[in-house]
């Protein structure tokens, strides 16, 4: 999966369905994707944020992608602190989000890999996250040939991948490789967001403000494989 900043429900039970989860993360930048910015919720409603970038470009792979000056930090703390400070879980899940947004990161994927791991061990995932930069050397290769390389070189059986992705890849090529392709199909909730009507498909940070630990297991666990 590419990297994507405090994704929403379905990212990390992805990640916690697997035994190790890809980072792909020398693909190029897309352009208003979900690489910098997500949806949470602001007096009822859903709120996009946006986490700024210097030079962002479709031309500069996402790993390259530099993050813009602290400036946005300060004005991030405040929207999470207006909007949650009355949910259930807001203290201990207010220094979680401090802590990641104020890691010294240079660049995006930085950013968001420090941060996937220091939020699936606050949800006691263990899953091993690895960048696709750091080790497979297959950017020549393209599309699904890259994901079976990856496959192979890592000595896999089962690959998954979101729904969204079943237009993409042809599971008679999977099985040719004697690799098991399946397709994550998550379900939003509900869970209670104040007394408001339940928005669903919101970052991550929205889960954690209002599930405690036992219903967060089971939201992660809430998903169909096809």
């Amino acid at each position: 999966m590419q990297p994507y900043i405090f994704p929403y429900i379905g990212y990390f039970q992805l990640i916690n369905a697997v035994d190790k989860f890809i980072i792909y993360d020398d693909v190029n930048f897309i352009n208003k994707g979900f690489i910098n910015r997500n949806n949470i919720l602001v007096s009822g409603d859903r709120h996009l944020f946006t986490i700024p970038l210097k030079d962002a470009s479709q031309n500069k792979l996402i790993l390259e992608v530099a993050l813009s000056d602290d400036a946005w930090k300060k004005k991030f703390l405040k929207t999470i602190q207006q909007s949650y400070q009355k949910a259930p879980n807001y203290q201990k899940v207010f220094v979680l989000i401090e802590e990641i947004v104020n890691l010294e990161s240079v660049t995006i994927n930085e950013l968001i890999l420090h941060s996937l791991r220091i939020i699936c061990s606050y949800m006691n995932i263990t899953t091993e996250i690895i960048p696709s930069s750091t080790i497979y050397n297959n950017t020549h290769l393209k599309s699904q040939n890259r994901i079976i390389d990856i496959c192979k070189q890592e000595q896999a059986s089962h690959y998954i991948n979101p729904v969204g992705g079943m237009e993409l890849y042809d599971k008679s090529i999977f099985e040719e490789e004697h690799i098991q392709l399946s397709f994550l199909k998550s379900v939003a909730g509900p869970y209670s967001q104040f007394k408001n009507a339940f928005v669903p498909w919101l970052s991550i940070i929205d889960v954690l403000m209002f599930n405690d630990a036992e219903t967060i297991d089971r939201l992660l666990k809430e998903y169909e494989l096809l």
